[in-house]
């Protein structure tokens, strides 16, 4: 019998788990890296389009997230006196799945992940120092790491860098890409029931801001408010703060506001890889996630693609690889299929930023709007349908034809 392959993962949140969710059902042996002290999420909702929900099915997990999640309806957006800007028609999901999403927790996403990556050994308080990539076909890839216990280096036939917007694994072996402000931060919240929000979820564009809100579960509401603001603001009462920049949205938002406790209320400053990397792999490395191609959250893409990489890290070059294929090819094919795909997503979402979130007052409010209310919401669906959600994951090894 062939020695089992093996990986090491940097990163043990969405991402990571996910892809060694993948690796474990090609046969592999697989090892994650975790820097927090802990293996858990920190993050309040998510929600996934059609795309997102065919990468978990790839993964064996979409049912556990649907049964911990709660579908919603995409209905479009509004201004901030609460009138429509773009309504979508609402339909069955049966008759238009691209127009819902199952939204979860994070935290019970992470939790279905951490259970369908069981056999991998986690690591945590794992802090990577060092990268040495190896080559396909000759050397390994070697990974260094301290803790608080000590550390170690890891010899792997893969290492899959998974270790979020600032990765130290991109720092080691693409020192010249970093990861940039884009201009706004966002608080967000997962909070109790409030009968203000219903089954649908309704995007609020105003001057420099967006605020969201859409359901969890049956009693429980997540939402975010995203602004336009210098990198690394203080507040001294967040809570305050996000209630008096909302305070002249409609109800639902106001409403909203006033339910959530300090304790519940988080903000991070949004960053993102504008230009990209110039390869999503480098010797016996691939990346996946935020590390390859952070993505402003304009578009809501960002876990979504994550867990894209992650199928195809099993079906293009952990499945393949096991069958004792040529790691090269595969990575190369892996780079081929993510790449293009991923620079278009995060193009994309610069676009919709400037015309939605990040579009400044007066005027051009009122012309946008104006703009958007001529065009039927259902062609504008239609659009982001064929350009981000049509998405399907690479068949199987086995379905593949042979060369």
């Amino acid at each position: 019998m062939a020695e089992r392959l093996t990986a090491t993962v940097v990163g043990g949140g969405i991402a990571g788990l996910a892809s060694a969710t993948a690796l474990l059902q090609a046969g592999w042996n697989v090892t994650v890296l975790e820097r927090a002290p802990a293996f858990t999420e920190v993050g309040a909702g998510v929600a996934f389009t059609r795309n997102g929900m065919a990468a978990l099915e790839a993964l064996g997990a979409d049912g556990l997230v649907r049964a911990a999640g709660h579908m919603v309806h995409t209905a479009g957006a509004q201004d901030t006196r609460g009138r429509w800007i773009m309504r979508l028609p609402e339909a069955p999901i049966e008759q238009d799945p691209t127009a819902w999403v199952c939204s979860i927790h994070r935290q019970r996403l992470h939790a279905v992940l951490l259970g369908t990556a069981e056999g991998a050994e986690l690591l945590n308080g794992a802090r990577v120092t060092a990268v040495e990539p190896g080559e396909p076909g000759a050397a390994p890839a070697r990974v260094t790491w301290t803790s608080d216990q000590g550390g170690g280096t890891v010899e792997s036939d893969l290492v899959v860098a998974a270790d979020g917007v600032h990765s130290a694994v991109r720092g080691c072996l693409f020192p010249g890409v970093r990861a940039r402000y884009a201009g706004a931060t966002s608080w967000r919240a997962v909070i109790e029931d409030t009968a203000v929000i219903d089954d649908r979820y309704i995007a609020i564009w105003g001057p420099g801001a967006e605020f969201g809100a859409l359901r969890v579960s049956a009693t429980e509401v997540y939402w975010y408010g995203y602004f336009l603001s210098p990198p690394n603001a203080v507040f001294d009462d967040e809570v305050a703060t996000a209630r008096a920049m909302f305070a002249d949205w409609p109800r639902a938002v106001t409403a909203t506001l006033a339910a959530t406790r300090p304790s519940e209320l988080m903000r991070h400053d949004v960053h993102h890889l504008p230009q990209g990397l110039p390869s999503y792999t480098r010797g016996r490395v691939v990346m996946v996630g935020d590390a390859a191609h952070a993505i402003m959250p304009t578009v809501g893409q960002g876990v979504a693609t994550s867990l894209e990489d992650a199928a195809c890290v099993g079906r293009l070059i952990a499945a393949p690889a096991a069958q004792a294929k040529a790691l090269g090819p595969a990575l190369a094919a892996y780079d081929r299929a993510r790449r293009p795909r991923c620079r278009k997503i995060a193009r994309q979402a610069i676009m919709v930023g400037r015309v939605a979130s990040h579009l400044g007052g007066g005027r051009r409010q009122s012309v946008r709007n104006a703009l958007l209310r001529s065009v039927p919401a259902g062609r504008l669906a239609n659009v982001f349908a064929a350009e981000l959600v049509n998405w399907t994951p690479p068949p199987p090894t086995s379905q593949l034809p042979h060369p």
